[in-house]
């Protein structure tokens, strides 16, 4: 697949680059989920330009300076001394080589220093803040672990807190891309398929790459490349997450698994987890993972006790309500009835993944200040998929979102909408519409 979007990303990439070329060395660091595109970005912003690469695996550190010297030798045609064991030594040769000519550093998954020698951060700081000034290194660091990655760079107790230049989050690709990318490969796709794609990938470049590469872009096709024996996707959700979990992975999948179940609320995911206490877990999902949401109804102050969680990941979302959920089905090697699962529960489940479709869709319209739903706090008898507060004062839009536009009934959104406008709007102007996927 070729290179989509990231213009913004490209273009600071190679701002910073220019300083650092022309003035003295930057520090960027970049960070988003696995199979986000960040080696990609990097590789993509640094061609032409005299630069190392360096990939942190899990090894022994002696071991992974052993590979990195001839990296560096064949990068910068430099001797590098074979007599350099520690990273320490190493990077402070590095930043030497930097006194007298101008090259990108680039450290791939940088965080696994925190599993290899913690005193590597440390040492950088010290070395980075000697060498910085009168040195001509541009240095990117990027990490696929959120909470590793926010500890390192963003907690004030970490020797690397406040050393990053700029530090550049990645994000899944736009709806614009998705349909640019739908047109390259598949001129003739439904909304169907659009949907689909939205839906199995959330715009993480990666799973989307897949399905081009393997030219499955229609709805029965994509599911089909999903669910089969060696499929790249049935143990994804694991790879991606244990290491962020650690030993405790086996409750948070638990916790994210009765979410995906439409369990929403903290008394929900507990009395599906047999009653024990998952305050705990539910916060450090939020603020330490990144993986959940916690989403109260529009216009409610924060306090309230009308309180969903939800997963933040289109595919995370997918694949712990049906590869994790039906794991028998794949330990047995029964796809078929996997499949016709995932096919049957297709037109409900995307149902509520057009709401999450239209919010972005909307978002990236720029024509909104606040968009969210909203729900009473008991039953659900008026409920608004979506509410969305334009930036002109007092002005907002109610949606009733549904797949097929004939199962829209106006008398009854006209009539949530007038209890919502007396309860909570009184001063506003709401346009009340159905959006279908004609709308998409």
């Amino acid at each position: 697949m070729k290179f989509y979007n990231r213009e913004e990303e490209l273009s600071e990439l190679k701002r910073i680059q220019s300083l650092a070329f022309e003035e003295n060395s930057r520090l960027t660091v970049v960070t988003g989920r696995r199979r986000i595109g960040k080696t990609s970005l990097i590789v993509k912003a640094t061609e032409g330009m005299p630069t190392i690469y360096l990939f942190v695996g899990r090894k022994n550190e002696t071991a992974l300076i052993n590979e990195f010297i001839p990296i560096i030798r064949q990068s910068l045609g430099v001797f590098v001394p074979e007599e350099i064991q520690t990273f320490r030594s190493l990077f402070q040769y590095i930043m030497e080589l930097g006194t007298h000519q101008f090259f990108n550093l680039i450290i791939d998954e940088f965080q696994e220093f925190y599993n290899i020698n913690k005193s590597v951060f440390s040492d950088m700081q010290n070395l980075w803040d000697q060498y910085r000034k009168h040195t001509k290194v541009n240095l990117i660091v990027s990490g696929s672990i959120y909470s590793l990655m926010h500890k390192i760079f963003q907690d004030e107790k970490e020797p690397l807190f406040g050393r990053a230049d700029n530090i550049l989050k990645l994000y899944p690709f736009k709806l614009s891309v998705l349909k640019e990318i739908m047109n390259d490969y598949l001129p003739k796709y439904t909304n169907d398929d659009l949907l689909a794609l939205y839906t199995f990938t959330g715009g993480v470049p990666k799973y989307i790459e897949l399905f081009c590469d393997n030219r499955a872009l229609t709805v029965q096709e994509m599911i089909q490349f999903m669910v089969r024996d060696n499929s790249p996707f049935t143990d994804e959700g694991k790879n991606l997450l244990i290491e962020e979990f650690g030993k405790n992975y086996a409750t948070y999948f638990s916790i994210l698994g009765a979410m995906a179940s439409s369990r929403n609320t903290q008394s929900e995911i507990e009395t599906a987890l047999g009653g024990i206490s998952v305050g705990g877990y539910l916060k450090r999902l939020e603020e330490d993972y990144n993986v959940i949401a916690r989403v109260r109804p529009i216009l409610v102050k924060e306090g309230t006790q009308r309180v969903r969680f939800v997963i933040k990941d289109n595919f995370l979302q997918f694949w712990f309500k049906y590869i994790d959920r039906n794991r028998s089905y794949i330990e047995i090697k029964n796809f078929t009835a996997l499949r016709k699962l995932i096919e049957d529960d297709y037109p409900t489940y995307t149902g509520k993944v057009l709401e999450s479709y239209f919010k972005q869709k909307f978002a990236e319209s720029f024509e909104f200040r606040e968009i969210g739903s909203w729900w009473e706090a008991k039953g659900n008898q008026y409920e608004l998929d979506i509410v969305a507060l334009r930036i002109e004062k007092n002005k907002a839009v109610v949606a009733e979102v549904k797949r097929q536009r004939k199962e829209f009934k106006p008398e009854l959104l006209e009539s949530k909408v007038r209890h919502f406008k007396e309860k909570v709007m009184p001063k506003y102007k709401i346009e009340a519409i159905c959006l279908s996927m004609e709308d998409m």
